[in-house]
């Protein structure tokens, strides 16, 4: 609240009033903003909505054709893991959904007005996905679930970039099976999928950046070389890597591909705590990761795109 300028917590009825509206339920404050929501549309006009669109980031449409990215989808659906499954995500997850798990804050995220927002990472559902399947059925063994998603990121984006992208996100869920044996093949199951995919959209030579962020990273860490001995990667360690610091555990990764003169970040991923947190379960454990598709079509062209980046 803090945030909220104090000519605008005056028209509400200041701080309190502001308290007021977040305390209705879930129903009453859906009725009362479907009600604003009316009479701020009947307000508007064709020119007040072509004006809107040309000015809006959120609505402009991306800078990829639709046939290069389903092109590259198609690439990489071909080479995940046999066991995956590739699921369709809804446009919107439940309300707090990034806030809870990530956490993100809401601040990055489009909140609508019946208790769900829309989607900013497929990740995020298919973990919901996959904790609900273990739950259900938790002698089921591992989940493999993926996911293509156009996603929306509320913060402003660099110039030049959208705040909408497609993203493929891959969540292996399990139980801890000892030795780290989920967590090594499941790190190898998602790189040599990711890999393989990306050399066939027509990427060069890749490398698998990871990053231990705990005792149990580092033995992890240790026994994934091996677990890629048939994959095309140059593996290294990095540990001054910063980012994800307070959103993976463990272990966390980056896919980056030779551009450039250098290397260059598609992919993103690592361990996280969410579907043992979901299913209160400490012994569940849940791998994410993801590539963003504009990010490879446009590494794969020799250009940046005017869309989203990568998965983190």
């Amino acid at each position: 609240m803090d945030q909220l300028p104090e000519r605008v917590l005056q028209k509400v009825g200041g701080r309190a009033g502001v308290t007021q509206l977040a305390n209705l339920s879930a129903s009453d404050f859906t009725s009362l903003m479907l009600e604003v929501a009316r009479q701020r549309a009947a307000r508007e006009t064709p020119a007040s909505l072509l004006r809107r669109y040309r000015a809006d980031r959120f609505v402009q449409p991306a800078g990829a054709g639709w046939q290069l990215i389903r092109t590259v989808e198609d690439t990489l659906a071909a080479n995940l893991a046999p066991e995956t499954e590739v699921v369709t995500l809804p446009p919107l997850v439940p309300l707090g959904c990034h806030a809870v798990l990530g956490p993100m804050s809401q601040d990055r995220v489009v909140t609508a007005m019946r208790a769900v927002e829309v989607a900013a990472d497929p990740t995020n559902a298919l973990a919901l996905e996959a904790a609900a399947r273990r739950r259900a059925r938790s002698a089921a063994g591992t989940v493999r679930l993926a996911a293509f998603q156009r996603v929306v990121r509320a913060q402003r984006p660099s110039p030049g970039y959208l705040p909408h992208f497609s993203l493929l996100g891959l969540a292996t869920a399990g139980r801890d099976e000892g030795s780290f044996r989920f967590e090594r093949t499941a790190v190898a199951e998602h790189v040599r999928a990711l890999v393989t995919g990306l050399r066939a959209a027509g990427l060069g030579p890749t490398q698998l950046a990871l990053t231990p962020l705990s005792s149990a990273g580092e033995n992890i860490a240790a026994a994934i070389p091996p677990e890629l001995a048939d994959v095309s990667v140059e593996v290294v360690l990095d540990r001054d890597r910063d980012s994800g610091r307070g959103y993976y555990r463990e272990l966390c990764f980056k896919i980056n591909v030779a551009g450039g003169g250098g290397w260059a970040e598609v992919g993103d991923g690592g361990f996280t705590d969410w579907t043992a947190r979901l299913t209160a379960s400490a012994k569940e454990r849940l791998l994410i990761s993801g590539v963003g598709i504009d990010r490879v079509l446009g590494l794969a062209a020799g250009n940046r795109v005017v869309s989203g980046g990568a998965h983190r």
